[in-house]
């Protein structure tokens, strides 16, 4: 077990974890909430949130556009509970991959389909970043948009 790729997943798993304790906080009429027109309601971020763990494995494992999109198109989760199980779940599967790559695994260059080439760790690495990422943006926008006082730590 390759104690990078477990500090890494632990980071994963705090984000989510805080993630949910933020959307237990809001009504079903927060979710419709769309702060910019053109962009994500609060649902909707929530639900790319759900899907991060998977959808990045898959390019993580070299997955093309098309695969994606296949992904995505099978995979919209309308209900809240489901979401929250979704991000707990994905989350699984990549702590489950991650944790039984060998350091050589690891290592190997997996380039993405728009060219991108990182290692499978590297890969890891952005998975956290984007989970911090858009848990940032929900959190900002329920902070300062609709003044809600969350009262959750973010950072351990």
């Amino acid at each position: 077990m390759n104690i990078y790729c477990k500090s890494a997943l632990h980071q994963i798993k705090f984000a989510l974890i805080k993630t949910i304790e933020i959307a237990d906080q809001l009504t079903p009429e927060d979710l419709h909430k769309r702060p910019t027109p053109d962009k994500h309601s609060i649902r909707e971020l929530l639900e790319h949130l759900a899907l991060i763990c998977q959808a990045d494995l898959l390019i993580a494992s070299g997955a093309s556009q098309q695969e994606m999109d296949e992904y995505y198109a099978k995979h919209s989760i309308k209900e809240f509970d489901q979401i929250k199980k979704s991000m707990l779940d994905n989350y699984s599967t990549l702590e489950e991959t991650y944790l039984n790559y060998s350091d050589e695994e690891l290592k190997a260059p997996v380039t993405s389909f728009w060219g991108v080439t990182y290692t499978r760790y590297e890969w890891l690495l952005e998975i956290v970043a984007h989970l911090y990422h858009h848990r940032g943006q929900l959190h900002a926008i329920l902070v300062h948009y609709y003044k809600m006082d969350l009262r959750v730590q973010l950072f351990e």
